[in-house]
């Protein structure tokens, strides 16, 4: 099922490029930057470091943009809950607050972008698991006039970074769902898909979808003031977005929006792929998880030169039953054909692990690596965490945000956690860095062209150190 990637005339490049600038010089000044921090972390900021494969918009934009648009809004703020919340069918915000308030009230401000996020969480009666998935119900109804400056945000923050790609999850499948509904879902795979296809049914879902997808892209553009000349440094960041199959939901719409997505992604330049999204371990998420899989398969033989992560494996020892950890990683990879893993924390609970990893490093199933919200989420952190194992097992790696805004993190972040908690190199990072631009979901000729800017920056970058 999973496409192997022709990796080799690639790998004989950079392989050489490596055996050039990994000089001992730059890796003695890295590993001496691992006992300074601060010193490491603006070292890794200044590093080229490829792109973001796992990023969900939502959850990247940060707490304080949120409080803005509502206030902008004429929106209001339910301190009981710390949320965003419409005003009322007349205006105002009865026994709420405007969240104009928030702009001149330190501590209402404070509390409400601590319960936006991570910021300053400590677990007791809520989990950090629950506190960080509630806080996607929390952000209210922003306006979509600020879709264009959200996405604003997360790319200029990556080019801050020196990040020259971003693969985002920015839009849901949702509008399938009612299609979905109509159709319904017995099993039979073939005829849901017709009757799904009746009367044009589903291209006039994904006809929306893309229509939806061009003014989001539009919006952004016009946020970073890209028509400028010269265009602004996050103007250069190139920008696809990955379709969000929700698998909290029922069969029928979990189908729909699958075959949606894939035929979205096979007709559209600016989406590249899907991905399932909502947490792991939900009620339907647990219960459907094999039929989900198998449905993604029959997808797949469909569209099959569309590409799909799956999230999978975002699941520790406690959070659901002990059997409930030995197959999902299994299955996303085994039976779905996923071409990337996001998360795969579980993985050495799975059956028969080893094995596993031995045909995720054959079939090149890259892992998208998730330390900062696998900690907040699962608190899975340090030598608790499989990195090593992957690493151990040939699997490649890339490190990503997930949610940087909740999180409270970005990319650089990231690196400087996976350097100083498992003491890596210069040479581990910069590979990591060319991975997320290796598995990227992109075709042969974009790809090829971010890859050959990527060694061009490395090796400014490598001549500023020496």
């Amino acid at each position: 099922m999973n496409r192997r990637y022709s990796l080799v005339p690639c790998l004989m490049v950079m392989a050489f490029a490596v055996r050039a600038a990994d000089t001992p010089a730059i890796e003695a000044k890295f590993a001496q930057l691992r006992g300074d921090p601060p010193s490491l972390y603006a070292f890794l900021l200044r590093m080229p470091k490829g792109g973001d494969l796992h990023n969900h918009v939502s959850g990247a934009v940060y707490a304080e943009s949120y409080l803005r648009a509502a206030a902008e809004d004429g929106l209001c703020v339910n301190t009981g809950i710390g949320a965003i919340v419409a005003a009322e069918a007349g205006g105002g915000c009865g026994d709420k607050i405007p969240a104009q308030r928030v702009n001149a009230d330190n501590t209402l401000r404070n509390a409400l972008i601590d319960s936006l996020s991570m910021r300053n969480f400590v677990a007791g009666r809520e989990s950090g698991h629950d506190h960080f998935f509630a806080a996607f119900n929390k952000f209210g109804p922003i306006d979509s006039k600020h879709r264009g400056e959200f996405l604003a945000e997360v790319t200029a923050r990556a080019a801050e970074q020196n990040e020259s790609y971003l693969e985002l999850m920015g839009i849901n499948g949702s509008a399938a769902n009612a299609l979905g509904d109509q159709a319904g879902f017995d099993g039979n795979y073939d005829a849901a898909r017709a009757r799904l296809d009746a009367n044009g049914g589903l291209d006039k879902v994904v006809d929306a979808m893309r229509t939806r997808i061009a003014g989001m892209e539009k919006a952004r553009l016009a946020a970073l003031g890209c028509d400028a000349k010269p265009a602004p440094a996050p103007c250069r960041v190139v920008v696809r977005y990955v379709l969000e199959v929700l698998r909290e939901s029922p069969p029928q719409r979990v189908f729909a929006e699958i075959l949606a997505g894939l035929r979205l992604a096979s007709t559209e330049p600016l989406v590249v792929g899907i991905n399932f999204v909502q947490p792991e371990d939900g009620v339907i998420s647990m219960r459907d998880y094999s039929s989900q899989m198998k449905m993604v398969a029959y997808a797949r033989k469909l569209y099959p030169k569309v590409h799909v992560s799956l999230h999978a494996g975002e699941l520790a020892l406690g959070l659901v039953p002990p059997e409930q950890l030995r197959f999902h990683v299994r299955e996303a990879v085994d039976v779905a054909g996923a071409d990337r893993i996001g998360h795969g924390v579980d993985i050495l609970y799975e059956t028969d692990s080893r094995a596993l990893m031995e045909r995720m490093r054959q079939r090149h199933v890259l892992v998208e690596i998730n330390l900062t919200s696998n900690d907040q989420i699962l608190g899975v952190r340090g030598e608790d965490h499989p990195f090593n194992a992957y690493r151990r097992a040939g699997v490649p790696l890339a490190l990503s945000t997930d949610d940087e805004g909740v999180a409270r993190s970005h990319l650089t972040a990231e690196f400087l956690r996976a350097v100083l908690t498992y003491k890596l190199s210069y040479g581990d990072v910069r590979e990591m860095a060319r991975n997320s631009l290796r598995y990227a979901f992109l075709d042969d000729s974009s790809k090829a062209q971010l890859e050959k800017d990527l060694e061009e920056r490395f090796r400014a970058f490598e001549a500023s150190l020496r």
